[in-house]
């Protein structure tokens, strides 16, 4: 079955994505204009970039793009746990809502980690599709 037929929405890694970015942008949608033009505007731009790489690598065919774009996602996901980060230091965000978007980074990153260990395995058996 093609990724096509599949659809994006059925790969657990995007919907984590997906979910992280709703929760980051709900978060940082109460802030006050100073805090979200800097921090919150980089933050929910980096958590939405989770989704969308993991979506255009999804969308190539070959499986070295896929797997490109895939790090490009953790490469943003690092990022936006940053952002985070300096959002909890800055008391922008609870203690509980640290607490849960930390857990929810690691799990998406170890999903992450496990999608593009599964790409790799798949170009093994399809050596056509690992180059453009």
């Amino acid at each position: 079955m093609s990724n096509e037929e599949r659809g994006i929405e059925t790969l657990e890694v995007w919907k984590m994505a997906m979910q992280l970015g709703e929760i980051v942008y709900t978060i940082v949608k109460r802030w006050e204009y100073f805090d979200k033009r800097g921090l919150g505007a980089q933050w929910t731009d980096s958590t939405d970039s989770i989704a969308n790489n993991v979506a255009e690598g999804y969308g190539r065919y070959f499986y070295g793009e896929n797997r490109n774009f895939c790090f490009y996602a953790r490469g943003s996901l690092y990022e936006s746990k940053t952002q985070c980060m300096k959002a909890y230091s800055r008391k922008l965000v609870t203690n509980e809502e640290y607490a849960d978007l930390k857990a929810r980074y690691e799990a998406l990153g170890k999903k992450l980690n496990n999608y593009i260990n599964y790409i790799e395995e798949e170009a093994k058996k399809n050596p056509k599709r690992n180059k453009p």
